[in-house]
């Protein structure tokens, strides 16, 4: 089964209050739940909100985050530790050296235009590791991006069992990708559309998962099946 995480904000404060015991996703670029998610939400997970600032060209006040993780930042809940989307494996090694927090608490994020073997490096140092997209695979479920997916699955199916892996922005993907857990801002922007009720659109979004958490076939594999 995936944890669906919930991105806010979700107004009106009733919608939200209805959705107690969800899990959460809350943006310290949009902290306006924060509150409210941590007292009612199963558990919440504290994204550092690179991605919308870097889509506008600015960087995250990493002291000013480490400040609003602090007192948030305990047993269930977790946080996505701070990278540079679009920097090299160096930028992201010393942002990593950075972060304050413990291991067992934080995410990194492994942005799929990184090289697979510096996904193997955080999948060896932490207990999760995010999936996330950039520029050159930045349409999610698009042709480049699921062969992307792929070659990603396919490296660490090789190296035995898979890691817990986070698809960031990718709940509407668990169908198709054994995440351990995923988020989207899916309730938040569409339930007022769908549904009108943000707890019944969270619930139908809860029933999807993949089922057994195993890795797609390996693509070489399948070459020498049928070579058989």
């Amino acid at each position: 089964m995936t944890i669906h995480y919930h991105g806010t904000p979700i107004t009106p404060a009733a919608q939200l209050a209805r959705m107690a015991g969800e899990h959460f996703c809350v943006s310290f670029y949009r902290p306006d739940n924060a509150d409210v998610c941590e007292a009612i939400g199963q558990s919440v997970l504290w994204d550092n909100g690179a991605f919308s600032v870097w889509r506008q060209g600015a960087e995250i006040d990493e002291r000013a985050l480490y400040a609003w993780l602090e007192p948030r930042l305990y047993h269930p809940h977790r946080a996505v530790i701070l990278d540079r989307i679009g920097g090299n494996i160096d930028d992201q090694r010393a942002m990593l050296r950075r972060w304050p927090f413990p291991r067992d608490l934080s995410w990194p994020v492994w942005h799929l235009d990184k090289p697979l073997d510096y996904l193997s490096e955080l999948a060896d140092a932490y207990g999760a590791v995010c999936l996330g997209s950039t520029d050159d695979f930045g349409e999610i479920g698009s042709v480049t991006w699921e062969r992307r997916m792929d070659q990603a699955f396919d490296h660490l199916a090789r190296r035995g069992r898979l890691p817990w892996l986070h698809g960031l922005r990718m709940l509407g993907q668990v169908k198709s990708w054994p995440l351990a857990s995923a988020d989207s801002t899916n309730v938040a922007q569409n339930f007022g559309r769908d549904t009108g009720c943000a707890y019944c659109k969270a619930r139908l979004l809860d029933r999807v998962n993949h089922g057994r958490p195993m890795p797609k076939p390996i693509t070489a594999d399948l070459f020498m099946e049928a070579a058989e």
